[in-house]
């Protein structure tokens, strides 16, 4: 289940910037990946952590991926190669980060959530991701291989929109609505598990239904510790505050800002949807539950007469009329009969069964 990682131990005590990693680590070696492009040519490297951001072709943005945070000896040779603050690097190294924004005079640095759909167990899987600015670099620092980002490298690589025409704020703001808008994708497939749970529980509701009702209002209450803070921090960037984003790029942060608010009302909606599911749910226990008894009742008043009559008939006192009656026995049969046959007909009328 996804979940913000809290601070472990190893934290305390330690001074401000110290670049410790806390969270998973995914048995990986931290890998670098670096691509750079301008309008003519786009050139991809493996580069050391101390050159990876030296300018190769003129004019050209430099981004550089970083699968695996917990080298903090990598981590802190590329901090010193882009000149980036100690404490965002330790904001990098701490997996379980609050989606926030940074800026100091020569970066800016946003944390957020990448949150993808596991295949099985179907469920919400997530990682930080941690992205800083320059003036014609982008970094992304990610906890594992494997992203969003594909459709990114492959208009980088393609030459298709304007993403090789434009500088590193333009591919910054890209990597935002990359993740964001695969946020969309993970509420399509809740949206079809909610479908599914309502379709269940209108039918014939049963405990895993309960089950699944819970496990998707966790899964809502993630996502929205995820995006909630997230809306904040595009709300600064789309504002157009900071010196290292031009005017030119914040309609598309703007854009960015209207999709995680859209995330926002769509998660408020499943939320209300799920708790009248729940509501539905007992609900329907409760019919199930009051049919049972109906029945229970029903069968319990029809025999309350015949406990009667066989309780009377079953005392065995010596001077009893019907006990020397040849027919006796079949008599109180079938009074018996006609009592439970005239009690139904009578909750028939009354329209009790």
């Amino acid at each position: 289940m996804a979940r913000f990682i809290r601070p472990t131990r190893k934290t305390l005590g330690q001074p401000p910037g110290s670049l410790v990693h806390v969270g998973e680590v995914y048995g990986q070696e931290t890998t670098l990946a670096r691509i750079e492009y301008n309008a003519d040519h786009v050139v991809e490297s493996r580069p050391k952590p101390e050159i990876a951001l030296r300018p190769l072709l003129p004019d050209g943005v430099v981004w550089l991926d970083v699968d695996g945070v917990h080298d903090a000896a990598i981590i802190e040779a590329i901090g010193a190669s882009a000149e980036i603050h100690p404490l965002v690097l330790e904001d990098v190294m701490h997996t379980g980060e609050r989606p926030k924004l940074e800026e100091s005079g020569t970066s800016l640095f946003v944390s957020l959530r990448m949150l993808r759909i596991l295949e099985e167990p179907r469920d919400v899987d997530d990682e930080q991701v941690s992205l800083v600015l320059g003036r014609s670099w982008v970094i992304s620092f990610q906890e594992r291989q494997g992203d969003v980002f594909d459709a990114v490298r492959e208009r980088i690589r393609d030459g298709r929109g304007r993403i090789r025409k434009t500088g590193a704020d333009y591919l910054f703001s890209s990597l935002l609505d990359a993740v964001v808008d695969h946020y969309f994708v993970v509420l399509e497939d809740i949206g079809d598990r909610v479908e599914d749970v309502y379709e269940r529980v209108t039918r014939n509701p049963s405990r895993l239904d309960l089950d699944a009702i819970r496990r998707l209002k966790r899964e809502l209450l993630f996502m929205r510790k995820a995006v909630w803070p997230l809306r904040e921090v595009l709300s600064r960037l789309e504002h157009g505050e900071s010196l290292l984003v031009s005017p030119d790029v914040v309609p598309y942060l703007r854009d960015v800002y209207d999709h995680a608010v859209q995330i926002l009302d769509t998660l408020e909606t499943f939320r209300e949807m799920l708790t009248s599911l729940m509501d539905v749910y007992l609900s329907s226990l409760a019919n199930r539950t009051n049919e049972v008894m109906k029945v229970l009742t029903m069968i319990t008043t029809l025999f309350i007469p015949l406990s009667f009559l066989a309780g009377l008939y079953g005392m065995n006192f010596r001077f009893m009329p019907e006990l020397e009656w040849k027919y006796g026995y079949f008599v109180v049969l079938g009074l018996m009969a006609a009592v439970s046959v005239g009690m139904l007909i009578y909750f028939r009328k009354k329209r009790w069964l």
